[in-house]
């Protein structure tokens, strides 16, 4: 694969709340993969604002083709997600119902793709659980959850005013999260140009 490769990565927030947790998560991963020649487009609460799923509509509104086109391009993906109640937030969970759009794909829902997961809540135990609902949700896209999972007990002071990460621990574990999306990507389409 060619260094000039740029993989395209998108990221999904999961809350309504400006500058929540999840979101200066996820800006600052898609930043790493931006910093690792990657494109990224981010998906934050208020663009992922959807109408609730219903299988039976044949018409999308812009809103969720743009999401979805963008997850149809897209090498890899980050999720950032709130602990809602020992789960993803509801405006996540509706985001990502309609992925069931993309089923009839040549690579249906996140076939092909490795996924970065985070999850940000008060204390370890919502996160560990929320982290573990969002691999099931993964993979039952056929997503690849990445090795690496990063949750975030925002008991602890993990970013500044300005939204960076100043815990090293979180920004080591971004990092090392955004590096195997990436990576994962250029693998998976070296090998699918080798191929062809």
């Amino acid at each position: 694969m060619t260094s000039s490769f740029r993989p395209y990565i998108v990221g999904i927030g999961g809350t309504t709340k400006v500058e929540s947790s999840a979101e200066k998560a996820l800006k600052y991963a898609l930043s790493l993969a931006a910093a690792q020649g990657a494109d990224a487009e981010l998906f934050d609460g208020p663009s992922i604002h959807l109408p609730m799923y219903a299988a039976e509509s044949g018409e999308r509104p812009a809103d969720v083709r743009r999401l979805l086109g963008a997850l149809r391009r897209a090498h890899g993906v980050i999720i950032a997600t709130p602990c809602y109640h020992g789960s993803v937030s509801g405006l996540l969970k509706n985001a990502l119902d309609y992925v069931e759009d993309m089923a009839q794909d040549p690579h249906p829902y996140f076939d092909g793709r490795a996924v970065g997961l985070i999850v940000c809540g008060s204390g370890w135990q919502s996160t560990a659980i929320t982290l573990s609902a969002l691999r099931s949700i993964v993979h039952a896209l056929r997503g690849w959850p990445t090795p690496m999972g990063v949750a975030i007990n925002t008991l602890n002071k993990t970013f500044d005013e300005q939204g960076a990460v100043i815990d090293e621990a979180a920004a080591r574990q971004i990092g090392i999260l955004m590096n195997q999306v990436v990576d994962f990507a250029r693998m998976r389409c070296g090998q699918a140009e080798e191929i062809a």
